[in-house]
């Protein structure tokens, strides 16, 4: 019997609405857009997403989910996109969580170098997702895209991969961290930032949601250890995503960014879009022991060991995620992660081994990410309902190049005049396109050696001058054909520089992000001073017409008996340069002779500093005639800075030749009942010039000598001095430590908030009153 014409016009509207309904069924929870460049003279780029599907209401959309279109366009979105057809790769992975993993790949050779934004969209978020707009969240396509940099400049580039999928549940009332284990196999630097959540727009532009922090979608409670408010954040360094910690159940979409640095410039982007989902576990999370950062040379064997525990004594799985354990992105060898209880109740005990050489030398970082995960134990009486939760923790290797050995170095006869022939061991790691760089500084410098920090550490006084091919163990120091000054202690150290993983010696500036090695031990010619070397200026007394200025240096380590003399030269100002001279002290000499000291009497030293230098004559034939003249010394300034009302804000700056970093100044302030005596109220440790800065609370810090504590009053002048503490590092040099005060400043509470300006106001004149 023929059906009714009503039931056939339904039976074809549903035929013809079914696959629009499996199109649009909910399914997409996370996924990103990575790209790797494939050919060294065309820019052919394989583009791939890694999609992360809800196996629980869109199985039947990921199932159809075969293909996606990616969107090519340059990244302001103002030209003619381009679309490029990407199958799923088979197979489909069960990463577990209801969910699973889908890989999409194309092949694609942009046209030109550029700046391009490459992105996908496919229908669609799941329903009920809290903290995304407009509502209902299922009509709301899924869009994720990445920019890249195409430039010859930069060589060969790889976008960072994401090696952790985003799929672990976190569990109301306790602490939820994500972390990408994003790795860049260019050793490239990566940082990270939040980022909106979006929809596909035109031309392969994204647009923003609506969004909400998920921690303020609902009021925030307490973190797990019971502190208030609760939190959500992302480390722009590590990549940790916390929250701690959740209150309300349900689903969360949040999105970062993965930036991708070379050289200081950014020359890539990934957006990662992933779901949170918050359950009411009734489950202790798994605890993972944190393991510190390393820096090991390279040829180093690394066995770390990992544990994790938890307090309910659920069953245990501990995994690792890295770009190390993949030779398609490190030459091998390369790590292995080692479980021998896996599944264990309780504790867990994992090793990660990693055989070093000289091809993982690089200066970023290699980031290794832990993972525990809990289960049911045997006796749970319904498996299937138990809430797995996780935590995390990330390790950080840097592998640096071994110290070079044998630096040695010979005076040689040269057209130029004064050279030095420096020589030196073969060296260990013969990197193809690796380079020695030389170093040299003017005097014997003690450095530190840090295995964190390899290469020579910025303001230690050494210039680089020159470069040899790896291979090489001579160098020969004319400076430039100039020729070097002669009776000169120059220091020589070597450093090999190393290529950036996977760069080419063709490629421009491929050096960049390739590592170093640490720094040579000094090879000083260690001869004779043959200079005065100027070690103190400093201030002994404050005035605007009676300051004084003491300066001090040492005599040149030569014959003594001919007649010598020291020319005294003061500018106005650290920086001043009209020099002027002020002494010609007279010497020949002899040690224990007071020459080499001059009281510098009538100055104002309340309002200015004063900068010094020392010239050098010797006897030749019969004549006093300049040898040399010394490095400009400035004295000690101190001047106010910022701080609160109730406090004093101190600075301080001294330019001279020796070294005030990395040593503990001191800081004296007035004792008001007893006028001029200045008692010490703080040691401070300081680094480079721009720790030079102290804040008075009143507090006086320093008992060695008596507390005086204050309390500092906004209408009340307090009186300070500080005493700089340095050392020129040359054992040539006594004193080895150097002492330098500043004048006196006094000054009211470093109250800096800018008084509101007067208002004036005319009263109007009553002539009548005035008459009565």
């Amino acid at each position: 019997m023929p059906k009714p014409l009503f039931f056939r016009i339904l039976t074809v509207i549903l035929l013809l609405i079914a696959p629009f309904g499996q199109a649009f069924a909910t399914h997409f929870r996370a996924g990103e857009i990575t790209a790797t460049r494939l050919s060294l003279t065309t820019p052919t780029y394989e583009i791939k997403l890694t999609g992360y599907f809800d196996m629980i209401s869109g199985k039947g959309a990921a199932d159809a989910q075969t293909k996606i279109t990616f969107t090519i366009n340059n990244v302001k979105g103002t030209g003619e996109p381009q679309f490029v057809e990407a199958p799923r790769i088979l197979p489909i992975v069960d990463i577990g969580n209801n969910t699973t993993q889908n890989v999409y790949i194309a092949i694609y050779t942009f046209p030109s170098v550029g700046a391009y934004r490459i992105s996908a969209e496919a229908d669609a978020r799941n329903e009920n997702v809290l903290n995304i707009g407009p509502k209902p969240t299922k009509s709301l396509n899924f869009y994720v895209s990445t920019t890249l940099e195409i430039n010859a400049a930069f060589g060969l580039n790889r976008t960072p991969v994401l090696r952790n999928a985003p799929i672990d549940l976190a569990a109301v009332g306790q602490r939820y961290i994500h972390n990408p284990a994003a790795f860049d196999a260019d050793g490239d630097s990566i940082a990270y930032r939040m980022f909106v959540p979006q929809r596909a727009g035109a031309n392969g532009l994204g647009m923003n949601l609506i969004y909400d922090d998920p921690n303020l979608t609902t009021p925030p409670g307490q973190t797990e250890t019971g502190a208030t408010p609760a939190t959500f954040s992302l480390n722009n360094v590590t990549g940790d995503l916390i929250w701690d910690a959740p209150v309300t159940k349900g689903y969360y979409n949040v999105a970062f960014i993965v930036e991708e640095w070379r050289d200081g410039v950014l020359i890539g982007q990934i957006v990662r879009d992933m779901q949170i989902i918050v359950d009411d576990a009734r489950n202790d999370r798994p605890v993972i022991t944190p393991i510190p950062d390393i820096c090991v040379e390279a040829g180093t064997l690394i066995n770390q060991k990992v544990v994790a525990t938890d307090k309910n004594g659920d069953k245990l799985t501990l995994t690792s995620a890295s770009g190390l354990y993949d030779p398609t992105l490190i030459k091998p060898p390369v790590a292995t992660f080692t479980v021998a209880n896996q599944g264990a109740q309780g504790t867990v005990n994992g090793t990660f081994t990693w055989q070093t050489s000289c091809d993982h030398i690089r200066l970023g970082t290699y980031s290794v990410l832990f993972k525990v995960e809990d289960g049911p134990p045997p006796t749970y009486p319904n498996p299937s309902l138990f809430k797995k939760l996780a935590d995390m923790t990330t390790m950080n290797i840097r592998v640096y190049g071994p110290q070079p050995m044998g630096l040695k170095g010979t005076a040689v006869a040269d057209p130029t005049g004064t050279a030095y022939r420096l020589n030196w061991d073969a060296y260990k790691c013969q990197i193809p396109g690796a380079k020695i760089a030389i170093y040299r500084a003017e005097r014997c410098t003690d450095i530190p050696i840090e295995p964190c920090s390899p290469g020579i550490p910025a303001g230690s006084g050494y210039e680089e001058i020159g470069r040899v091919d790896i291979n090489q163990t001579t160098f020969l120091d004319n400076n430039g054909g100039e020729g070097l000054r002669a009776g000169v202690s120059y220091s020589y150290r070597i450093v090999a520089m190393f290529p950036r993983p996977g760069a080419s010696p063709t490629d421009p500036g491929y050096l960049i992000g390739g590592g170093e090695s640490l720094a040579s031990a000094e090879y000083c010619l260690n001869l004779p001073l043959a200079m005065p070397v100027i070690t103190n200026v400093t201030v002994d007394s404050t005035s605007t017409t009676r300051g004084q200025i003491t300066v001090k240096w040492i005599r040149p380590a030569t014959a003594t008996g001919l007649p010598a003399q020291y020319r005294l030269y003061r500018a106005t100002g650290q920086n001043g340069t009209a020099f002027t001279k002020i002494a010609d002290i007279n010497t020949n000499l002899t040690p224990g002779a007071a020459d080499t000291l001059f009281v510098d009497k009538g100055l104002n030293t309340q309002v200015n500093a004063y900068n010094y230098k020392l010239e050098y004559y010797t006897t030749v034939n019969g004549q006093l005639t300049k040898f040399d003249e010394t490095e400009t010394a400035s004295s000690v300034r101190l001047e106010q800075a910022a701080a609160q009302p109730n406090q004093v804000g101190l600075k301080w700056t001294a330019l001279v030749p020796w070294d005030n970093g990395n040593r503990v100044h001191r800081v004296y302030r007035e004792d008001k009942t007893k006028p001029g005596t200045f008692n010490r109220i703080a040691e401070v440790s300081v680094t480079g010039p721009q720790t030079f800065t102290y804040v008075d609370d009143g507090a006086d810090k320093y008992a060695a000598d008596g507390t005086v504590n204050v309390t500092i009053f906004k209408d009340s002048t307090y009186c300070y001095k500080v005493e700089t503490v340095g050392s020129y590092n040359n054992s040539q040099i006594k004193p080895s430590v150097l002492y330098n005060f500043s004048q006196i400043l006094c000054v009211s509470s470093s109250d800096t908030t800018r008084p509101c300006p007067p208002v004036l106001t005319l009263d109007p004149l009553n002539c009548d009153s005035l008459r009565a």
